[in-house]
């Protein structure tokens, strides 16, 4: 019986050791540059997002916040995989109507008080654009991806996609203010997997675009009561 116990035992330490020895994934790492009008270097780099399109597994789906505080949705970007719920609580002395009329994911919370929290689960990928019905300046995003191959960058634009199989990928990067790069990248096994990338993007065309109410029309001209 002991016998086969030290069997067993050291089959699964060969196992282990080849495992280390050959690992499987590899990483994407490098830095995002966004420069606004001027040439000067953008403040919001965070608000980036960095992911790699194709089959795999999906992270596991968890919950994510994003508070309704002082007019704005703070973080005003979050990443998060399908299937994520995402709760809204409102910390304004007010109401808030958060809603989104995006493609896959639409949605209206309808209208609640301070304290309060309301939440929505993202079932399908895609970028989902966020707003409040009472307030036409508050704005904000939420990324869903379909696989667990991204991220979003340091404040210094640095980032890293862990864990990726080694393949052929496109590498997708985005920001709300610039226009979308798509990238075609190798990634090869081994230690450092595919490094130093330097991705550059120009916001200096960005122009702000009132967005519809819920309703699909112009919010109205007076000023906000609260």
């Amino acid at each position: 019986m002991k016998i086969g116990k030290y069997l067993a035992l050291a089959a699964a330490l060969a196992v282990a050791a080849v495992t280390l020895a050959d690992p499987a994934w590899a990483q994407v790492s490098g830095r995002l540059r966004v420069s606004d009008a001027g040439g000067r270097a953008a403040p919001d780099l965070g608000d980036a997002v960095i992911y790699l399109q194709g089959r795999g597994a999906r992270a596991t789906p968890r919950t994510a916040r994003m508070a309704l505080d002082a007019r704005q949705f703070r973080p005003r970007v979050l990443l998060v995989p399908v299937g994520a719920t995402v709760e809204f609580p409102n910390q304004d002395a007010f109401n808030h109507n958060v809603f989104s009329l995006s493609e896959d994911n639409t949605f209206d919370l309808g209208l609640y008080p301070q304290g309060e929290s309301r939440s929505q689960r993202f079932r399908r990928p895609g970028l989902v654009r966020i707003f409040c019905n009472i307030h036409p300046r508050m704005s904000a995003f939420v990324v869903v991806r379909d696989n667990a191959w991204y991220t979003q960058p340091g404040a210094d634009g640095s980032f890293t996609v862990p864990d990726v199989p080694p393949g052929t990928y496109t590498l997708v990067v985005w920001h709300e203010r610039a226009p979308q790069i798509t990238r075609e990248i190798t990634v090869l096994a081994g230690a450092g997997g595919l490094e130093g990338l330097e991705l550059n993007m120009d916001a200096s065309g960005y122009r702000w675009v009132q967005h519809p109410n819920k309703h699909g029309q112009q919010y109205g001209t007076t000023r906000e009561r609260y």
